[in-house]
Parts: C-alpha cells; structure tokens; sequence
C-alpha cells in the first residue's frame, strides 16, 4: 500500500505593516489585515489506516466445540449383543461352506468339553482354525463398512449412538481400519478392552483410545 505523504502547508510572508516613513510627515497607509498564523508543518499529518485483523483472526473459535453425550456401558453392551446376533450366524454359515468344500471336519468324540476344545485349540485343528479365522474376517469385514459407511453399526444405529473422532466428525479410513484393529485387541486381552469402558471417566474402550474415538448419543 503506497504511504501518503504528509500535506504541509508553505508559510506564505506577510504584508508588511507600513511602508518608509515619507518626507514630510505623511500618513502612513492603512494597515493591512493580519495574515492567519503560520502553520507548524509538524501539524499536518498523514491518516495512517491501522490494519486490523477479520473478526474471524481476533476470535479464536471456541475450545468448548458442541456438547455430546457419551454413551454408557450398557448401552453399548446392548448394542455388541446385536451385532453378534448378525456376525455369528454370517460367520457360521461362511464356516459350513468352507469346510462342506474343503472336506474338513472336527474330530470325533464322545465328550466336547472344555478339555476336547483347549486340546484342539492346542493342536491347530484344520476345522477349528477355519472357524475362527471365519469369525475374525466377518466381523472385521462388518465393523470396518458399517463404520465407514454409516458412522455406526447396526447394534448402535438401533440403539442411537454413533462414533466420532476428537474433532466430532465422522471417523476418517485410517480411525475405522484402527478401531477395527482395536477391536481385536480388546479381545485378546479376554475382552477386558471392553469392559474398561465400564471404569474408564469418558467411557471409552481400549479400541476407543487406539483409534482416537468416541461413542456418543446420536
């Protein structure tokens, strides 16, 4: 922005009072009126615009954001309980097919005990492996669309509540591929990741905090 130079105004000479005395007494001519008083060049400043920032610069948006309201533990056990209703007979099914097709079966026993399933779980049985490898890519293939897709699953959507990150938007690819993630390791810790939310003060499982996650009221 070009500066603007200072208006300064010239000091202009005054008319002079009175002429020479004349020879002879003559009356001196009539006095002129007095010229304004000079003006301090000093005093004519230039306007100076002060830049001042937008209104949106001046006020920081708020720390506080919008007011949500976690989701306790209950509910969202209620919520788990309905999708496991949809991923263990989708799982089971894809289960029978696969082994139908690859001719795997468990082995016979007249007791299935606890004893019969740590021996097979001990031993990689085909069939067993199978099943939970099953298991494991039908709930993250159904965790991580419906949380892409729809911000929520069909346990909280039935339940009102859905997922946010810690902005309040809708989890990006790389929070829902973590939290899927999240999901497994909740359960390997013989499901304690879940039952933190329970104890945890923003009720927030151990899924929750690897993906930077919440799960609110909708």
């Amino acid at each position: 922005m070009a500066e603007h130079e200072p208006a300064v105004l010239k000091d202009e000479p005054a008319s002079p009072v009175g002429g020479a005395g004349s020879a002879g007494g003559a009356a001196p001519s009539a006095p002129a009126a007095p010229s304004a008083p000079a003006r301090d060049p000093s005093d004519a400043r230039p306007t100076v615009r002060e830049r001042r920032p937008s209104t949106a610069a001046r006020k920081p948006a708020s720390a506080d954001g919008p007011v949500v309201h976690v989701a306790g533990f209950w509910r969202r056990f209620a919520a788990g309980c309905v999708d496991a209703a949809v991923i263990f007979p989708v799982a089971a099914l894809l289960t029978w097919l696969a082994s139908t097709i690859a001719d795997v079966r468990l082995p016979p026993s007249r007791t299935r005990g606890l004893d019969f399933w740590l021996d097979l779980l001990l031993a990689s049985d085909p069939a067993l492996v199978t099943a939970g490898g099953m298991l494991v890519a039908v709930a993250a293939v159904y965790l991580m669309v419906f949380q892409l897709a729809m911000g929520q699953t069909l346990g909280m959507r039935l339940l009102r509540m859905r997922i946010i990150d810690v902005w309040g938007e809708r989890p990006s690819i790389a929070r829902c591929a973590a939290r899927t993630g999240g999901y497994l390791v909740s359960t390997a810790t013989m499901l304690l990741g879940f039952l933190w939310v329970g104890f945890d003060a923003e009720k927030r499982g151990l899924h929750d905090w690897i993906a930077g996650t919440y799960v609110i009221k909708a």
